[in-house]
């Protein structure tokens, strides 16, 4: 049971809000040391679990390649197609993107987007030109309001999507332990086809969320005082200094 300690090495690293990769590191040595391991055997397990894992660092070869793209105006670009679709508002806009989200995962797509290949560089900048075209300059309190819309598609989209495709991990890892606890025989299609209803509900339900998004932007810019405002009184300050 002692060797269980290097959890609550690591409940408490994240409840003081400290380095998630540190803690983590630390208490894999807590784990290590407790469990009788040597220095080296500690060495050892972390170098086989990265090199057993290092698929899951393939995200840092994307990183460059997204920094590049925004650096020759992949976002400038975005935002230009999005003011050629006059009639594509930013919460339509999400909604669409959510169904191509999940239609994508259900069929195992699940590495064409997410926030650090589309959302931020596409997604976002999309759907902020939508808002720009119809209310104008954004305050910056509206604009991350827009950005977390844009990151609640893509997630939601994956979730909900990814278990209608037989093979992803979770559905294996459900059957494989229902399999195993309970003594039955549960196959991978059962849930898939279970998890389409699921889907469907998430759709409608973050859906009608996405388009209910610019009837709030509309009540928020033509209220008095409201973000339109806002802005245009930091413009006139600015000139005014």
């Amino acid at each position: 049971m002692m060797v269980l300690l290097g959890v609550l090495v690591v409940i408490l690293g994240f409840a003081t809000r400290r380095n998630p990769l540190l803690v983590v590191g630390v208490a894999g040595i807590v784990t290590g040391f407790l469990g009788k391991l040597s220095p080296q055997e500690i060495l050892a397990a972390f170098g086989n679990g990265f090199a057993s894992s290092r698929s899951v660092t393939i995200f840092v070869i994307t990183l460059p390649v997204i920094g590049l793209l925004e650096r020759n105006g992949l976002q400038e670009q975005a935002r230009t197609l999005i003011g050629r679709l006059g009639k594509l508002t930013t919460g339509r806009f999400l909604a669409l993107y959510l169904l191509i989200r999940q239609l994508t995962a259900a069929v195992g797509l699940t590495s064409i987007g997410g926030p650090a290949q589309s959302v931020r560089p596409m997604v976002a900048p999309m759907a902020e030109g939508a808002a720009e075209r119809r209310h104008g300059a954004l305050p910056e309190r509206t604009r991350e309001r827009v950005r977390s819309y844009s990151a609640s598609a893509d997630n939601v989209g994956l979730f909900f999507g990814e278990d209608c495709f037989l093979a992803i991990g979770s559905i294996l890892l459900i059957t494989g332990f229902v399999n195993t606890t309970y003594h039955t025989h549960l196959e991978p299609l059962q849930l898939a086809l279970w998890a389409i209803p699921t889907a469907v509900c998430a759709f409608l339900i973050h859906g009608a969320r996405l388009l209910r998004l610019d009837r709030t932007l509309e009540r928020e810019f033509a209220a008095p005082g409201g973000p339109s405002a806002a802005v245009g009184g930091s413009r006139t300050a600015e000139e005014a200094k």
